[in-house]
């Protein structure tokens, strides 16, 4: 069993039965003196972080005066919604409070385990995979809204009826794979980080490891970055006019 983080173990303290009663009743195996994983914890952590910093820009929001934290978030989504304009088309804007969100997630998700005594949830592979089960769901939910039930499900018959038998089943395991590559390529990326990181912290503590610090946030703002740029991707393909 990985170290227990503190974070964890005062959630563990606080919610521990609780946790303890609701994987019971769902008959999920889980470790009884400690119910609440690391994993868990730092995504807890994290989300709770981004509502604090979520209200303070709201309270905060001014035309005359704007803040600091109001004009990343205005640069932050005023750069995903000009990245799918270019991708998916006009009327994309309505994608953006989803994009934005999942993306500060994940990029919040990636740094976390910059900090003492906290770790990066997305280096554990069952976060990277809820986050592309998200992305792949929203996607398809918004074409089938887009486009109605049937004609989106023409769209993974082919150009040609007598093509469907072939196309179909490509169709349905190309975008399987797309859950499979959004998980690795996030996962293995920050799992690396982290090793990388460790092992030369453990080695010279004092210099070097400043290099890799910065390359790891480098890592993380990028893999934040392509996995909103391919979830893009999958919208624009989903909610696509014509196939």
């Amino acid at each position: 069993m990985p170290e227990e983080l503190p974070f964890t173990a005062l959630l563990n303290h606080i919610f521990g039965g609780a946790a303890n009663a609701l994987l019971e009743a769902l008959h999920l195996a889980h470790n009884p003196r400690a119910p609440i994983t690391n994993f868990v914890a730092m995504q807890i952590l994290v989300v709770g972080l981004l509502l604090v910093v979520f209200l303070l820009v709201r309270a905060r929001l001014s035309v005359e005066n704007p803040g600091g934290l109001q004009h990343i978030f205005e640069g932050l989504q005023d750069f995903v919604t000009g990245q799918s304009r270019e991708i998916i088309g006009p009327h994309s804007e309505e994608f953006t409070p989803f994009l934005v969100a999942l993306g500060v997630f994940i990029l919040t998700c990636n740094l976390l385990g910059l900090v003492p005594a906290f770790e990066s949830p997305t280096a554990v592979p069952s976060v990277p995979l809820g986050c592309a089960l998200v992305a792949f769901f929203y996607y398809h939910a918004q074409g089938i809204k887009r486009q109605g039930p049937l004609n989106y499900a023409k769209h993974f018959g082919g150009p040609m009826i007598w093509l469907a038998p072939l196309m179909i089943p490509i169709e349905i395991i190309s975008h399987l794979a797309r859950v499979l590559s959004l998980t690795i390529r996030l996962f293995a990326n920050m799992f690396a980080g982290d090793m990388v990181t460790l092992v030369f912290f453990s080695l010279v503590p004092i210099g070097i490891p400043v290099i890799f610090l910065g390359l790891h946030m480098a890592v993380s703002l990028l893999q934040a970055y392509i996995f909103v740029l391919l979830t893009t991707v999958y919208l624009a393909g989903a909610v696509a006019e014509e196939h």
